[in-house]
This record gives structure tokens, C-alpha cells and sequence, in this order.
């Protein structure tokens, strides 16, 4: 197991042993056995972790994106259970039932994307204390897209990685990007850089907006279900993020921009209806990751572990395959 652990000692890392935490099972639809435990990474956050077993095929770090929460992927974890894979999901700092990180609990916040590792480390950490198998392979959407690209260029060790709309980019509206840095850097000065980005608050899409046009997903099955979670557990529900956060996340993609990818086999999803992250700077690193694939998906939405049947089936089989494949391999 050791063979694919991030460069950390799980005694630095994970201390204490972990404690069982909260998982709500009546709405996760996950796997049986699944369980959910407290970390505490190296800087002191607490933070939520599930776990749902499988068979000996592997483990799946299965990474949210921002506003996310564990249970969300109960059944994608019952997906990949079926086909061998143990899953792990984190609640990120500043989401689902992890710290959150400033006093109004809905805003977005983190005080840097590096912290983001810390988390990485707890996970890994855990995950040795669990003894769940080898090899290691990486599930990330969005936010924990730029997460994981990060911590595989700094040398996590993962047999291979699959990507849904990964955080490579942020839309904004036209010309917006160095409004949005300045904006960022004068709340910092100001110490207010804790607050909503203009023109957000602690609304949550999934409860204050019509499923029609949402930029998340063409199954309203699907949105509802999401948004059933959120009236059943407010506590898991986030708003919009932090000037702090838009300005370390716009920062992490520039830099992550300029590097090259690792030498992990990659398969990415991207929806032809893709409006939160920017499609150009995906299909930019997809262009340069040797031996990486891009498939795309014209009718789907950002998110596509949660899109209709057809879809969400395509890319995940094609997940599982791929991590098949590279398991065999190793």
C-alpha cells in the first residue's frame, strides 16, 4: 500500500485515530458498508472523509468539485464498487460537514489552493490507516480537478487519473479576469477578502434557481435529487465563493497552466454545453498530456457523473476501463 502514498508519514499527518463522522446513508444511496470518519490535517482543519468498499481492483480517490458534499457520489461509488474499486470521498475544507472556514458558513472560502494538499495528505494518510488496496487511481470533477493536477505534478502517486470538466479555467464574463484579480488583491489588503464575490451570496443554485437552463446537468431527476439533499441537510449546502477564493483560484490555474502534465495515463470528460470552466484550457492540456484521451459529450452539462443515464454511464465505464486497464498494466 505504501507503493502509492503521497510523500507524507500518516503518523505526521494523522495523529489520532480516525473517528467515525456523521454519513447520511438514506440519502447517499451508496454502497453498502460505506462509513464516513473524521480527519485532521497537518494544519489543524477538520474534515469529513467517506468510505465505501469494494472488492481488490483498487481505490478511487473520488474528488468533488467547490459547494460539493460526500454523499452526492453514493452512486457513483456503487458504480465503481460494482466493478471492484473501493472509494474515497472527501469533504473539502470549507464544505459539506469539514470546517468551515470563515464565520458565515455559506461563503466559499479557503485561505490558499495549496492548503488543498493538506487535505491530499490527510486523505492518503487515511487511506493507509484503512489498508484499502493498491493501486491508487484518481476520480476528480471540477474543483478537485485542479486539486489532483496539482498534487500529481508535485508527485502523488496514482496509476491513472480520470477528470470530469476539471478546473483548469474559470469562465468569467468578458474582460472580467483582471477586474476579478484586482478585486481579489484590494480585499486582501483590506482583510475582507472573506466576503462574497460580487454578485454572489449564500444562495445555492440547486435551491434557488429552475432546474430549466441550470449549467450543472439535463436530468432533472438528477437536479432534484441534488437539491433534495440540500433541504434535507442545510448544513451541507455552501454559496457563492470568497474574493479570497476566486483570487487563489485564478492564481492555481495560471500556474498550473505552465506545467507539464505528469506522467500519469488521464481520460477527461467534457460536456458541449460547458459554461463554469473553460473548455479552451482543457482541451489545451489534454492536447499536451502524452498518451491522454479527451472524449467529449455534446448534450451534457458541467457535470457529468450527474447527467442523464446515457451519458453519465458512458463516461464512468469508460473510468472504470480506464482505471482497469492501467491496474492490469501495473
Amino acid at each position: 500500500m505504501a507503493t502509492w502514498a503521497r510523500r507524507c508519514s500518516w503518523v505526521r499527518c494523522c495523529p489520532e485515530p480516525v473517528e467515525d463522522a456523521p454519513l447520511f446513508d438514506d440519502l447517499a444511496e451508496g454502497p453498502p458498508g460505506g462509513r464516513a470518519l473524521w480527519l485532521r490535517s497537518e494544519d489543524k482543519v477538520r474534515l469529513r472523509l467517506v468510505h465505501w468498499p469494494g472488492g481488490d481492483a483498487g481505490t478511487v480517490l473520488l474528488l468533488p468539485g467547490r459547494t460539493e458534499w460526500a454523499e452526492k457520489y453514493g452512486p457513483v461509488a456503487a458504480f465503481l464498487a460494482a466493478r471492484g474499486l473501493h472509494v474515497l470521498t472527501p469533504d473539502w475544507r470549507g464544505q459539506g460537514l469539514s470546517d468551515r472556514l470563515v464565520a458565515d458558513a455559506r461563503v466559499g472560502h479557503v485561505g490558499g489552493f495549496r492548503d488543498y494538499q493538506a487535505d491530499m495528505d490527510a486523505i492518503c494518510a487515511a487511506a493507509r490507516r484503512l489498508g484499502t488496496p493498491a493501486p491508487l487511481f484518481v476520480l476528480a470533477h471540477s474543483m478537485g480537478g485542479a486539486i489532483a493536477l496539482r498534487w500529481l505534478i508535485d508527485g502523488g502517486r496514482a496509476a491513472a487519473a480520470a477528470f470530469s470538466a476539471p478546473m483548469w479555467g474559470i469562465v468569467l464574463p468578458r474582460g472580467r479576469g483582471p477586474l476579478a484579480r484586482v478585486l481579489s488583491l484590494g480585499a486582501r489588503l483590506a482583510r475582507a477578502d472573506g466576503r462574497y464575490v460580487p454578485g454572489t451570496g449564500p444562495a445555492t443554485l440547486l435551491l434557488d434557481a429552475p432546474f430549466e437552463d441550470n449549467p450543472l446537468t439535463g436530468d432533472p431527476a438528477q437536479f432534484a435529487r441534488m437539491a433534495a439533499h440540500l433541504r434535507a441537510r442545510p448544513e451541507l449546502a455552501l454559496g457563492g465563493p470568497s474574493l479570497r477564493w476566486l483570487g487563489e483560484a485564478l492564481a492555481e490555474t495560471r500556474a498550473l497552466a505552465r506545467l507539464p502534465s505528469p506522467p500519469v495515463p488521464a481520460l477527461t470528460g467534457l460536456g458541449g454545453r460547458e459554461s463554469i470552466v473553460t473548455p479552451a484550457a482543457i482541451e489545451a492540456r489534454m492536447a499536451r498530456w502524452p498518451g491522454g484521451r479527451l472524449d467529449r459529450f455534446d448534450d451534457a452539462g458541467h457535470e457529468l457523473m450527474m447527467e442523464r443515464a446515457a451519458l453519465r454511464e458512458r463516461f464512468l465505464e469508460a473510468a472504470a476501463a480506464h482505471f482497469h486497464k492501467a491496474g492490469r498494466a501495473g
